[in-house]
């Protein structure tokens, strides 16, 4: 019992300090306060809502212009990749095997058959490719 009491003194005690606190404001410093506050440039604004903030550049002025006119200056500046024509080709084949085996599709005899043209059936070529033929023969 004698805890709960000390407990309650302690709580009343702080109760009353700050009720003090707060009655030492006059009503002419909030209301002065009010007044400021009313009259303050972004009072109820948030960051952004009235255009970007100030911009403080932190580059070289002097690298940025010579960057902006080396852009400027530049032979490809606005051109997307294939706008000027297909990039240059660089085979990764075997120039001689690419040849053979267009030179094969080139000579089979039935290169213009496909498995539907026949009444529906599945072509199997039974004619030899002169030039596998002459290929196999070296």
């Amino acid at each position: 019992m004698k805890t709960t009491r000390l407990a309650l003194v302690a709580a009343l005690a702080v109760l009353a300090v700050a009720s003090a606190n707060a009655q030492q404001r006059t009503r002419e410093s909030v209301e002065a306060e009010a007044v400021a506050a009313a009259h303050a440039p972004n009072q109820n604004v948030t960051r952004g809502s009235r255009g970007a903030d100030p911009f403080t550049s932190t580059a070289d002025p002097e690298a940025m212009y010579k960057q902006a006119v080396d852009t400027a200056h530049a032979p490809n500046q606005n051109v997307t990749r294939g706008s000027r024509g297909a990039d240059p080709f660089t085979s990764t084949r075997d120039p001689a095997q690419v040849l053979q085996e267009a030179m094969a599709t080139a000579a089979a005899p039935d290169q213009n058959v496909t498995g539907g043209s026949r009444v529906n059936s599945r072509v199997i070529s039974t004619m030899e490719n002169p030039v596998l033929k002459s290929a196999q023969g070296k």
